[in-house]
């Protein structure tokens, strides 16, 4: 399902639609219907989403070496309602989703830092990282909810 980096970061950024799409439906039913429990889904599941697109998005910026600029996109176009997949579109179109994950070190410098060696661990083990990757999003979420939702 996720044999390419490309593939990876569309089926977040087409989640992270799709999770804005069920905040702001949640937000229009409490208007309307006066239903706060929509919102509370809603905005369960896009918080969820939300951090996980962030988490891909840093993935992808290490794994594709993109520069700053793009990374910084590609991260800050989760808060900007519906703009992942155009990101993603764009990300695409500029060839910065091209090619495979970066599996083995080569004999360029930046693939010996502990950070590249780290990334090569995360995707050379997907199951155990997915795991990890999940715990940490959801100690993150859960974190986020006892501090209470935005002012």
């Amino acid at each position: 399902m996720f044999a390419t980096p490309r593939k990876f970061f569309r089926f977040f950024a087409i989640a992270e639609v799709i999770s804005w799409t069920l905040l702001i439906g949640g937000l229009i039913l409490r208007a309307v219907l006066d239903w706060d429990m929509a919102v509370t889904i809603g905005g369960g599941i896009h918080g969820f989403v939300f951090l996980s697109y962030g988490a891909t998005a840093v993935l992808m910026t290490k794994n594709q070496r993109w520069a700053p600029g793009p990374a910084a996109i590609a991260i800050v176009s989760a808060v900007i309602p519906f703009a992942t997949v155009p990101v993603d579109v764009w990300l695409q179109r500029s060839g910065r989703l091209d090619g495979q994950w970066r599996r083995t070190a080569t004999a360029d410098p930046r693939d010996h830092t502990w950070h590249d060696r780290l990334l090569r661990w995360i995707i050379n083990h997907p199951a155990l990282s997915i795991l990890i990757i999940l715990a940490l999003v959801v100690a993150l979420y859960v974190t986020l909810l006892i501090m209470g939702p935005p002012v």
